[in-house]
């Protein structure tokens, strides 16, 4: 997919000025890209990489460099994280894309149908290892308790911290926008997600992914 292409350009202008002027996010996605005959990857797009300019600024504001969670709780928005991981790790550059408000998305929005393949071990420890570099207080994830087999996922990434040396844990949630936006406040905790409503509603948000595409462009 060509996210480059004149009439996609277009169309993000479009979104860009009816959310500036306050339409439904919704709405206004079904009228650009039902004026512009735009497929499902192209609205994908769009949802996730265009916004108002006033959000765009305010959720920068919140970023923090990956050195700056020395000694802080990393709370990770689990499935959010890793599928971004996982896609990068697959190959798929296409797909993940940077984003107006300065985080990496995957535009496929696979996230009601993931499933646990054969890039889930190498993504975890890809993030964990990272993460352990810059001396975080402990690092712990959190997996929508909906989606199949999170309960399996959560012991595969606890038994991973464990065999780093990583303290911290795994757990599942039924409400993980909540729990992650909940402790926050209460630990002080920096949040690894790019989900922009729970973005909205904390006041330190790590971009976990970038920092993955960085170190592995280092590496290689």
């Amino acid at each position: 997919m060509n996210f480059q292409d004149p009439i996609l350009t277009e169309a993000k202008k479009d979104f860009q000025y009816l959310l500036e002027r306050g339409f439904p996010r919704t709405g206004a996605l079904e009228y650009v890209g039902n004026h512009y005959l735009l497929g499902e990857m192209e609205r994908n797009y769009l949802n996730r990489t265009v916004f108002p300019r006033a959000k765009i600024e305010s959720r920068k504001d919140k970023l923090i460099l990956l050195a700056d969670i020395e000694g802080k709780d990393v709370l990770l928005d689990g499935y959010n994280v890793l599928i971004t991981v996982e896609t990068m790790i697959q190959g798929e550059k296409e797909v993940v894309v940077k984003c107006e408000d300065g985080v990496i998305r995957d535009v496929k929005a696979v996230f009601g149908k993931y499933k646990k393949n054969e890039n889930t071990a190498p993504a975890l420890n890809s993030i964990i290892s990272l993460l352990k570099i810059f001396k975080p207080k402990g690092v712990f994830f959190f997996f929508d308790s909906p989606v199949s087999l999170s309960g399996e996922l959560a012991r595969a990434t606890r038994e991973i911290l464990e065999s780093q040396g990583v303290p911290g844990d795994a757990q599942t949630s039924e409400n993980v926008d909540k729990t992650l936006i909940d402790l926050s406040y209460k630990l002080g905790g920096v949040v690894a997600t790019s989900d922009g409503i729970i973005m909205d509603k904390v006041d330190l948000v790590l971009d976990v992914p970038g920092y993955v595409s960085k170190f592995k462009r280092i590496k290689n």
